[in-house]
């Protein structure tokens, strides 16, 4: 593993992987993040159904982007992990897939080992680094992936914990800017444009506890793409997208998911 640091893990705040994990029913959480997620469903009892619906539209994208002859993954934003993950998807289709896989949570690392299972033809490599510091995750990622082939960037769920003054557009900018032609940037995406009000009130609730979340309208979600080209059916709601590559998740189909999800292809 690259970029490993200390295992240091703050339980007296909430922090979005470790809700995210108990949204999916995980154990890899605590009292604190209960809490959280509790208040959530609260405002909104689908937020658990987003959670999956996430993750079974990263499981179709990355099919359809093995599908398409890629071979190297960078997963930003991984999480805790929660199987099929992202190289158990890919290697399934291209035994000798490369994944490398970041995010900025101790709690990841600490479990990072279980991402790190996979097929003896491909590689797979755990570094600790914030989407906020692409250089950094860059650096690490050449140590495993050919940047002059093309490579699938995955940002799941990730930057609407990323706000404006952070520079969320530049940030991926600059992580596409260094890929090859032919490499794809995968994105899902909260909004509140179809629950302005329940949006509102979550918004508010997580930042009292020190979580910032962002929430961008269509217009600004599909501004991460420009430049590159998106792939059919553009961007949509994330169980739209593809639906004929994975199984439905329950409850997907009640009321609309306030999300966007998307691929691209750099030219």
């Amino acid at each position: 593993m690259t970029g490993q640091h200390p295992v240091e893990i703050d339980t007296t705040r909430p922090h979005p992987a470790r809700m995210y994990d108990w949204y999916l029913g995980g154990k890899d959480n605590y009292p604190v993040d209960e809490a959280m997620g509790r208040q959530m469903l609260e405002l909104d009892p689908r937020v658990p159904v987003m959670a999956r619906v996430n993750r079974a539209f990263m499981q179709r994208a990355t099919t359809w982007l093995a599908g398409q002859g890629v071979r190297q993954f960078l997963d930003i934003g991984t999480g805790i992990p929660t199987e099929p993950n992202l190289h158990q998807v890919a290697q399934r289709a291209v035994p000798d897939a490369r994944v490398v896989y970041c995010d900025n949570d101790p709690i990841v690392l600490a479990h990072a080992a279980a991402l790190l299972r996979g097929t003896d033809e491909g590689a797979t490599e755990y570094l600790q680094a914030d989407v906020r510091d692409p250089d950094a995750i860059l650096e690490g990622a050449r140590k495993v992936l050919d940047f002059n082939e093309p490579v699938g960037l995955s940002l799941i769920a990730l930057l609407h914990f990323v706000p404006d003054e952070d520079g969320a557009h530049e940030l991926v900018g600059r992580l596409v800017d260094a890929l090859p032609p032919g490499s794809h940037l995968v994105i899902t995406h909260a909004t509140a444009d179809f629950t302005p009000e329940e949006s509102a009130a979550a918004t508010e609730k997580l930042k009292a506890a020190g979580v910032t979340l962002a929430l961008r309208s269509r217009d600004e979600f599909t501004r991460f793409f420009d430049g590159l080209d998106l792939v059919a059916p553009g961007v949509q709601v994330p169980h739209e997208w593809h639906p004929e590559l994975g199984d439905p998740i329950p409850g997907q189909s009640d009321g609309i998911i306030p999300g966007y999800g998307a691929v691209a292809r750099k030219p």
